[in-house]
């Protein structure tokens, strides 16, 4: 039974930071892509960020330089460090996993599992 489980959603102003954790079980975590997605209300699904097991990451480029992905595969943790946080980043934030790969310009697979979500909401 694969169970991803995040945490360290919440509110924040305008500029502020937070930091996501997802923990993984039940799955092969050291050899999978991991990533997070966002949503908010009454939009699509956006990728954010991926990293592979390899440590390869992927950003989308309207986090670049303020988002950094980190994983930690001995304690099968996945991080979301977001810096300089804006209203529009406001969204539900859910980690992903998959059997899948991320280069520097792509990923695939990383998705097959995904957690229920924390809420990032700045304002």
């Amino acid at each position: 039974h694969v169970q991803l489980v995040e945490s360290g959603g919440g509110s924040v102003q305008a500029g502020g930071s937070l930091r996501l954790s997802c923990t993984a079980s039940g799955y092969s975590y050291s050899s999978s892509c991991m990533g997070w997605f966002r949503q908010a209300p009454g939009k699509e699904r956006e990728a954010v960020a991926h990293i592979d097991s390899d440590g390869t990451t992927k950003y989308a480029d309207f986090v670049k330089g303020r988002f950094t992905i980190s994983r930690d595969n001995a304690r099968n943790n996945l991080s979301l460090l977001m810096a300089a946080l804006q209203p529009e980043d406001t969204a539900l934030y859910y980690c992903a996993a998959g059997p899948g790969w991320v280069s520097g310009t792509a990923f695939f697979g990383c998705d097959d599992f995904r957690g229920q979500g924390t809420q990032v909401t700045v304002s």
